[in-house]
């Protein structure tokens, strides 16, 4: 059932809290749109409304990390990456166990306007030192990238999501690799002609662009990113051999994103 990233990622927040008594979760007003107020109804003591000053909520967030918990703080990814001074001196520069979660990615959120779109905060999240750059491809995908931030990973991190559903496209039965490429559309004849590696909602689409290429004869296989830093280059480098072209597909500028991590 096709369901918005940013709603997996409240679900699975939920869950995880209830062994995890050191996640608390903070938020700049917008817990409506990023879906912490299911966090905010299940586990109230653990939820920090933080209102409309989000350099205020990534200092506290900090500190929370420093003292041994695992804080989740929301807001549109543009307006958290649009306090980036505050990222890089107060959670990158500390290491510090931060879970920055940026939601309405790209031109994906439509008729909310241009002026709430990330668009650039991959660009910036990546440039940081000590930061992981996550952004999984559906609801499935991202209960297992959240398992992955909650158990496994240590410092900061950037989780982006969509405002919009996306459909499901993890395969049944496929154990998770963490960090690592997956192949969505496999080309069983010989190399692919086109090798294409897509994130978040956009592989939907790249899935979608493949089968349309198919009676042309041309033959495309699909790679899933959700780990744009740390990125599987070793993965990507075996992908694409025998290719006569590589593209990438993201919601998302062109300087700076997968695109610029592919070349």
């Amino acid at each position: 059932m096709a369901k918005a990233t940013r709603q997996a990622f409240a679900e699975s927040l939920v869950k995880l809290a209830g062994n995890h008594q050191e996640i608390v979760v903070l938020d700049a007003d917008l817990a409506k749109s990023t879906k912490t107020e299911l966090f905010a109804k299940k586990h109230p003591d653990r939820f920090f409304e933080m209102g409309i000053a989000e350099a205020n909520m990534i200092g506290t967030a900090a500190g929370l990390a420093l003292s041994g918990k695992l804080p989740f703080l929301c807001s549109f990814g543009c307006f958290l990456t649009g306090r980036y001074d505050t990222i890089r001196m107060s959670v990158a520069y500390s290491q510090a166990n931060v879970r920055l979660v940026g939601t309405h990615a790209g031109l994906g959120i439509g008729d909310d306007g241009h002026s709430q779109m990330g668009l650039e905060d991959i660009a910036l999240m990546r440039a940081l030192p000590t930061m992981g750059v996550f952004q999984p491809m559906d609801a499935r995908e991202t209960e297992l990238v959240m398992e992955y931030l909650v158990n496994d990973w240590k410092g900061p991190a950037y989780l982006r999501l969509t405002r919009q559903n996306v459909p499901d496209l993890y395969p049944e039965g496929r154990v998770f690799q963490p960090c690592k490429l997956m192949e969505i559309v496999k080309v069983d004849v010989g190399r692919p002609g086109v090798v294409c590696f897509a994130t978040g909602a956009a592989v939907a689409e790249a899935v979608a662009a493949a089968g349309a290429l198919l009676p042309s004869g041309i033959a495309m296989s699909v790679w899933n990113v959700h780990s744009l830093k740390p990125f599987d280059e070793e993965g990507m480098l075996a992908a694409i051999k025998g290719a006569r072209l590589v593209i990438s597909v993201e919601d998302h500028s062109v300087i700076g994103g997968l695109g610029s991590a592919v070349a």
